[in-house]
C-alpha cells in the first residue's frame, strides 16, 4: 500500500490490489499542489467536510464508477449533482472491498462552497490489510482523541498544524501524544499566508517527545 501527498489536505492511497483512494482532492486551486485534477483517477473519494480546499475537485475527479464516501448531508449533496456515494456519518464504520472506513467528531464547520449545510465534519479512520490511516480532517484539538487512539492503534496520523482555522504546532503535538501513532505526517499549513507553519518545526517537537514523524514533500509518495 503506498500513501501520495498532494499537499494541504489532500492524500492519495494506492492499494496492493490497485484500488485509488483519494481523499480532500484539492488540486486545481492549491497553489502548492504538484498534481492537478486532469491528472488523477479515483475508484474511492473520501471527504472530511464540504469546504472548498477539501471538496476541492471532487466533481472533476469522480467518473461514473466513482463512490464518494462521507456523512450522510455531503454524501446527499453528491448524488443530488449526478455522482455515486456512500452515506455515512460520525461513529460509524462500513467494511468496503479495499478496507473499513469509520467517521470520527472532528471540531470545525462544513458547508459546501454554495453555502449549503453539509452535515457535520469529520475525521476519517482507513484501515486496510490491518494498517489504520487517522486523517483528522480539519480540527480542533479534542480530548476524544486520546479514546480514539485506545479504540484503535492508529499506524499513520495525519494533522493540520497550519493554525488559524485548525490545529496549530503545539494543539497538534498534543494530539499526536494523544493518539500514540506509529508516525505523525503533518499537513494543512503553507497552502494559503495565513496557514503558514514550518513542519520541521513540528517535527522537532513531536520527536522532543519521543515520536515518530515525516514531513512528506508535495508530490512525495511513501510505502506503507
Amino acid at each position: 500500500m503506498k500513501l501520495r501527498y498532494f499537499s494541504h489536505s489532500a492524500f492519495q492511497i494506492t492499494t496492493d490490489n490497485n484500488k485509488i483512494i483519494l481523499i480532500d482532492p484539492f488540486l486545481d486551486d492549491n497553489p502548492t499542489s504538484p498534481v492537478k485534477s486532469k491528472d488523477v483517477t479515483a475508484d474511492y473519494i473520501i471527504l472530511s467536510h464540504a469546504h472548498g480546499d477539501h471538496l476541492g475537485d471532487t466533481f472533476k475527479i469522480a467518473g461514473k464508477d466513482t463512490i464518494i464516501i462521507c456523512v450522510n448531508e455531503l454524501a446527499n449533496y453528491c448524488i443530488s449533482r449526478g455522482f455515486k456515494a456512500h452515506n455515512m456519518h460520525i461513529g460509524g464504520g462500513y467494511n468496503f472491498d479495499f478496507g473499513r472506513v469509520k467517521f470520527t467528531i472532528a471540531h470545525h464547520g462544513s458547508k459546501t462552497p454554495s453555502g449549503e449545510y453539509a452535515g457535520e465534519p469529520a475525521g476519517i479512520i482507513i484501515t486496510i490489510n490491518n494498517k489504520s490511516i487517522y486523517h483528522t480532517g480539519d480540527t480542533a484539538l479534542f480530548y476524544d482523541m486520546k479514546l480514539i487512539g485506545e479504540m484503535t492503534k492508529i499506524d499513520y496520523m495525519l494533522l493540520p498544524i497550519g493554525d488559524n482555522y485548525t490545529m496549530g504546532i503545539k494543539d497538534a503535538v498534543k494530539a499526536v501524544e494523544l493518539v500514540n501513532p506509529g508516525l505523525a505526517i503533518p499537513m494543512h499549513y503553507n497552502t494559503f499566508p495565513v496557514i503558514q507553519a514550518d513542519p520541521e518545526l513540528f517535527k522537532r517537537n513531536v520527536e522532543e517527545k519521543g515520536y515518530k514523524c515525516r514531513v512528506m514533500r508535495y508530490g512525495e509518495e511513501i510505502e506503507l
